[in-house]
């Protein structure tokens, strides 16, 4: 299972090294990842605090922290060889994917195409909780189910968008599609 996010955070994971460490959409995200049996631990605060993901990872579109915290479809496109690689590594064992909110979902779309996986048209539309399977569109690609949530950012966990239940939900909906098999509830 892949989680796909925006870019490393300038006080996150560009300071610390680790995706979502060290910053409040973070606490947020492990804390649902491990809710839903993807992560040994609540908290990623720091690389070597012993955080394990389990059965999943997190990758983003954008590779370096934009200015404003805010990417621009230039950082998007000249970073998208990045995110078709590494899909093109996952791609034997890739099952699900969460997409993190829209600017990474409309990030995410083309790189899937060149990845090996057909995406109709008109494109998926980005939904907290929209759920698509995309068929392979080469022999050696399985079925992938492309899952939305809102980002834990601050800006929709502290106003109610994005409750940790609605999250948690989602991610473990994503993991039981792969194949994983999260503690009920």
């Amino acid at each position: 299972m892949l989680i796909v996010g925006l870019a490393p955070a300038a006080h996150g994971g560009n300071r610390t090294g680790r995706m979502f460490t060290g910053d409040r959409a973070g606490y947020v995200l492990i804390a649902c990842m491990f809710e839903a049996g993807l992560a040994n631990q609540p908290t990623s605060t720091h690389p070597g605090d012993g955080l394990r993901l389990i059965g999943s990872r997190l990758t983003a579109p954008v590779h370096c922290a934009p200015p404003g915290n805010k990417p621009a479809p230039e950082e998007r496109d000249n970073c998208r060889h990045w995110l078709i690689t590494e899909l093109g590594l996952l791609a034997p064992t890739l099952r699900s994917i969460v997409v993190l909110g829209g600017w990474g979902w409309q990030a995410l779309l083309p790189a899937l195409a060149e990845s090996g996986w057909a995406v109709p048209k008109p494109k998926p539309r980005f939904t907290h909780a929209a759920h698509y399977e995309l068929a392979p569109a080469r022999s050696d690609r399985a079925p992938l189910h492309l899952f939305g949530t809102y980002h834990p950012s601050q800006q929709n966990t502290f106003t109610g968008r994005l409750t940790p239940a609605m999250l948690t939900r989602v991610l473990r909906d994503a993991a039981t599609t792969a194949g994983l098999t999260p503690p009920a509830s």
